[in-house]
């Protein structure tokens, strides 16, 4: 929760305070906003290795968690001030710092909840941990609804909102270490699963994919990397594109992004039903298509208003069924006990498209037109849905899932 909080108010509020503050044009902003996504390529493995080999009184993960979100609450005081004091340099130093503190800890956060959760009940856990990112993305949204305040002549104090953030992150992280006895629960979860492990799970791993699930894979690789170049380019871009071409004012933009978290996560729950029944793959086509449909529409919109709210709502409805499929389907291509590379790959793709997408919509920003961000969405969601057509293979009718809480179990 506390994760996503920081992530939904940066892409938010970083493009705008380096545009409007620095002047920064398109591409370096581009370039800026991909740092996180170029900082969790290279780190993230490592720091989920370094995490695996530690042992402390105070568990595996819990150290990281708690040194990361201290050092980056402490480095997060000083953006708005240096944003405040024009000091660029500092500026760019204090989020470095950020960023690096935020990589340290965000695969060791993510390994907790499997560490102390019996195998069964990993998919009910992980759909609690998608219900409060939720919270945090919300929570996000409507701080900047309320804290950021156009000035007349200057740029926002965006004190006040990171304050509100560093409290929120303290505040759960402190809550997760008084409730969370982590030795003693990862102790439990291994005697709980003695016993239920299949010795034939690892029968398969290492071997080559034929060659007709081999091409499945490749599309539906493609297609992860398309549809976040589409849907990023837009999420990181936004707010800047409200100001310019909607002109929205007062942190308006985020509304707009709020209703689109809502859509999405009240979607999870009936699209993961649907896709039980018809298929995962016909649930991921028509979420492409309504991810195209509804940025073409945006390209006309000229100001806010209940147009603007309608097309939101239905591309968090899309975001949705892609998301509660793509990374199930990718998997289940995957050999018996070759899950974890699969899900490399996927991440390989996912944030390859997260680092280049910010920079070339940039590029199309600064030396095109602000209003070429929707129809660049556009293009790469068209690219996702030729590509996903080809797909073949990884696509399972399941049938309704021991409990409904299961369906929110998607990727993050």
């Amino acid at each position: 929760m506390s994760i996503t909080s920081f992530w939904s108010m940066y892409d938010a509020v970083q493009p705008l305070i380096l545009k409007n503050s620095f002047q920064m044009n398109e591409v370096w902003n581009g370039v800026v906003m991909a740092m996180d996504n170029v900082f969790a390529l290279i780190l993230l493995p490592l720091f989920g290795i370094w995490s695996d080999r530690t042992n402390t009184r105070f568990g595996k993960r819990m150290p990281f968690i708690a040194v990361g979100t201290l050092i980056a609450a402490f480095a997060m005081f000083f953006m708005p001030y240096f944003d405040n004091s024009r000091n660029l340099v500092m500026f760019l130093i204090s989020t470095g710092i950020v960023l690096l503190a935020m990589s340290f800890y965000r695969t060791p956060a993510v390994a907790l909840m499997p560490d102390i959760t019996p195998r069964e009940l990993r998919s009910k856990g992980n759909a609690v941990i998608m219900l409060m990112g939720t919270v945090g993305a919300i929570y996000a949204m409507v701080v900047i609804r309320l804290l950021v305040k156009d000035v007349e002549g200057g740029t926002p104090n965006y004190m006040p909102l990171f304050l509100s953030i560093i409290i929120f992150m303290i505040v759960s992280t402190v809550a997760l270490i008084l409730t969370v006895p982590e030795n003693k629960w990862a102790k439990e979860a291994k005697e709980a699963d003695k016993g239920k492990e299949d010795e034939e799970e690892n029968k398969n791993a290492g071997k080559k994919l034929p060659k007709d699930k081999l091409k499945s894979l490749i599309f539906i690789l493609l297609s992860v990397f398309f549809w976040y170049m589409s849907y990023n380019a837009i999420n990181s871009a936004f707010s800047r594109y409200s100001t310019q071409v909607l002109n929205l004012k007062n942190g308006d933009y985020a509304s707009y992004m709020l209703i689109a978290t809502i859509a999405a996560v009240i979607s999870y729950l009936p699209i993961g039903i649907i896709s039980s029944k018809l298929g995962r793959k016909k649930v991921i086509v028509a979420g492409v298509i309504g991810l195209a449909a509804s940025f073409f529409a945006c390209t006309f919109v000229t100001g806010g208003g209940w147009l603007l709210r309608i097309l939101f709502a239905t591309v968090g409805i899309s975001w949705g069924a892609i998301n509660v499929n793509s990374f199930p389907m990718a998997v289940e291509i995957a050999s018996d006990g070759d899950e974890g590379r699969y899900t490399g790959y996927y991440y390989t793709f996912s944030m390859a498209a997260q680092v280049l997408t910010p920079i070339l919509s940039g590029v199309f920003l600064q030396y095109v037109s602000y209003r070429s961000l929707f129809p660049y969405g556009v293009v790469f969601a068209v690219f996702a849905l030729i590509t996903m057509l080809n797909v073949k293979h990884g696509d399972v009718v399941t049938g309704s899932k021991k409990s409904l809480l299961e369906h929110l179990d998607v990727d993050s």
